[in-house]
């Protein structure tokens, strides 16, 4: 065999497994909160230990109610890991780890009112809201193409702001693209994702996945899968009408009662502690949707900084930080 066939063969090869590489690649997430402290490898190696590939970093930006037009972000008052300076430290820690990074910029209404209720009722406020946003997203954005983050999320659920203004996001994803050259997605409330309109301008239909699934207490796996049926029939649609695939940019269950009837409730008053209920929903998840070939892979809401001290099998919040549903994550993102 001649020196040029080797090569050829040889050539053929690498394509072919670079090829491979890339279309097992999955997106296996954590949402990663934000907190006042320097991230330590201490910190990533319980991310590790999950088999997690990817890390979304959310840093804040605060408005004071529905009606005020601007943002204050990267301020001193704000926890370190909100910061650009806290941001760049997390992302260089986890890279250096082989934890890929989806940078998430996200609008906090004081109170904890629903970001897609955000709409103003004059023009200058618009303007106002729009020239803040603008300069609040487009600063993470250079952020993200400084720090070489894979993933670039351009806001998350805030549908009003969407519907009345699409002028002013298709002219912001243009600018974002002059600015970071990586893949762009937003993320879309579960009930919201399907009139997004500029799905096409961006890598992956983002979807914060809180879809009701069951009203039962307490699920089974199957009754779960069950759930997902109506709900993948309608992703699959859209995915092939857009020519993108789904990105859960968030999802999870709380471990407590009936938390997959309306999965997004983070209400007080419910108490219940039910391990077995996170540990169906997420379980049926995985079965139902993990492997599809229209699918992208995912964002576990949510992760916190120092494993040893959160969760635990009292705690009834989202977080799968030792519960046992925590080993469920585990395989199946191995």
């Amino acid at each position: 065999m001649n020196f040029k066939v080797t090569f050829i063969i040889f050539t053929f090869c690498i394509s072919f497994l670079n090829s491979c590489a890339q279309k097992e690649t999955h997106i296996n997430g954590i949402s990663f909160v934000a907190s006042p402290d320097t991230l330590y490898l201490k910190h990533i190696k319980p991310i590790i230990k999950l088999n997690a590939n990817y890390a979304a970093i959310m840093p804040f930006g605060f408005i004071k109610n529905l009606e005020h037009p601007k943002l204050n972000y990267n301020s001193e008052r704000q926890w370190f890991g909100e910061t650009k300076e806290g941001v760049k430290q997390y992302v260089e820690k986890l890279h250096s780890n082989q934890i890929k990074v989806m940078l998430k910029p996200q609008i906090w209404i004081w109170h904890g009112e629903y970001t897609g209720n955000l709409k103003m009722t004059t023009e200058e406020d618009w303007k106002l809201l729009e020239d803040s946003y603008r300069k609040f997203i487009l600063s993470f954005a250079e952020v993200a193409e400084e720090m070489n983050v894979d993933i670039f999320c351009i806001g998350t659920e805030l549908e009003q702001f969407i519907i009345h203004r699409p002028t002013f996001w298709n002219d912001l994803i243009s600018e974002i693209k002059t600015i970071y050259k990586g893949k762009l997605t937003y993320a879309a409330n579960w009930d919201e994702y399907k009139r997004v309109p500029f799905w096409k301008q961006l890598d992956y239909i983002g979807v914060d996945a809180y879809f009701p699934i069951s009203e039962k207490k307490t699920p089974t796996i199957e009754e779960a899968k069950q759930g997902w049926k109506p709900w993948k029939e309608e992703m699959i649609k859209i995915s092939t009408e857009v020519k993108k695939k789904i990105l859960f940019t968030e999802f999870g269950y709380r471990s407590v009662d009936f938390s997959g009837k309306e999965p997004w409730k983070s209400h007080r008053n419910m108490t219940n502690v039910n391990l077995k209920a996170q540990k169906n929903l997420t379980q049926a998840l995985f079965e139902e949707i993990w492997k599809e070939d229209w699918f992208a892979g995912g964002f576990l809401w949510k992760w916190f900084i120092n494993h040893d001290g959160v969760g635990g099998e009292d705690n009834n919040q989202f977080t799968p930080q030792n519960k046992p549903v925590e080993k469920i994550i585990k395989e199946n993102y191995n």
